[in-house]
């Protein structure tokens, strides 16, 4: 008989998808007070780091077990980069749905970097999104659908990123749990403060702002809940098939389009409206189970 596991993993997942479909307002609002997204992603992920080498101290020994790792470093580093900062200065909804086309990179990166052949269905899925993606960078009279900003650019590149991480991590299955949170923690604290510092020097990213309590507080609890939604993260998809884990995660659609659009951060146009529903829907057929091909979902948050 199966065990029965109940509503808590379920809920766990929806917890970590609010925090990050909300995660654009404690950025934006860090941002009001002089704290560039970038500067905030490296400060919350090294309070992270902190955290983790505090409980788990021999994390650092299993670092060198594979180069994989470096490569996982720095794909979840970009995703956050890229996510981070897009959500700081972009539509919100326009930001979410743009990286959410995860789903088609997943499918060439898993024949890439995991030899698993796409199927017709897989490719079907990949021409799904990028249709709706292409109604929502559609300009009107601009010509080709074409990225119209940092923003965009920014969004897409983090969701290639996050899917790279997820093929990553499927790589790097025997490899300890400690070890990839580590490199994922530590990739978003490095690149963060790496491309922040090369901003600062060309003069487009401001310096850190002097220390204040009212930032401080933000940036304290937005990495509190970043460190706890990914323990929520690593709880419910333990427990739940990875295509039950992708479903809830969309939920993260809803919640950042409700709140950004509610707080004026974002437009549904009917152009967006449209669009988004075939990335979304793309996204929702790649969690479906299928007959003798694992799926994957989203395996962990940074």
């Amino acid at each position: 008989m199966a065990e029965r596991v109940g509503p808590w993993p379920a809920l766990a997942l929806v917890f970590n998808a609010f925090v990050w479909g909300l995660s654009w307002w404690p950025f934006r609002e860090l941002q009001s007070q002089g704290l560039h997204p970038l500067w905030s992603t490296a400060l919350i992920y090294l309070v992270s780091l902190a955290c983790l080498l505090a409980v788990r101290p021999g994390a650092v020994r299993g670092w060198w077990q594979s180069p994989w790792l470096w490569l996982l470093a720095a794909a979840a580093g970009m995703t956050n980069v890229g996510f981070n900062w897009a959500v700081t200065i972009g539509d919100v909804v326009r930001v979410v749905l743009l990286f959410y086309l995860m789903p088609a990179w997943s499918v060439l990166l898993a024949w890439l970097l995991l030899d698993e052949k796409p199927h017709a269905t897989a490719l079907a899925r990949v021409a799904l999104a990028l249709v709706g993606v292409a109604i929502v960078l559609d300009g009107g009279a601009m010509g080709w659908p074409w990225p119209q900003g940092l923003a965009d650019w920014l969004a897409l590149a983090g969701g290639f990123s996050f899917a790279l991480t997820n093929a990553l991590l499927r790589k790097l299955q025997a490899t300890p749990p400690e070890s990839r949170v580590l490199a994922m923690f530590g990739g978003g604290a490095a690149l963060a403060g790496t491309v922040a510092t090369w901003g600062l020097a060309q003069g487009t990213i401001p310096g850190l702002p002097a220390l204040q309590a009212s930032w401080l507080g933000v940036g304290l609890a937005l990495s509190a809940a970043f460190l706890v939604g990914n323990l929520a993260l690593q709880y419910g998809a333990a427990r739940l098939a990875a295509h039950t884990t992708a479903l809830v995660m969309l939920s993260e659609v809803v919640f950042a389009s409700l709140s950004s659009v509610a707080l004026g951060a974002a437009e549904l146009s009917p152009r967006v409206l449209a669009g988004g529903a075939l990335i979304v829907a793309a996204a929702a057929w790649s969690a479906w189970p299928e007959p003798r091909v694992a799926t994957s979902g989203r395996t962990m948050e940074t």
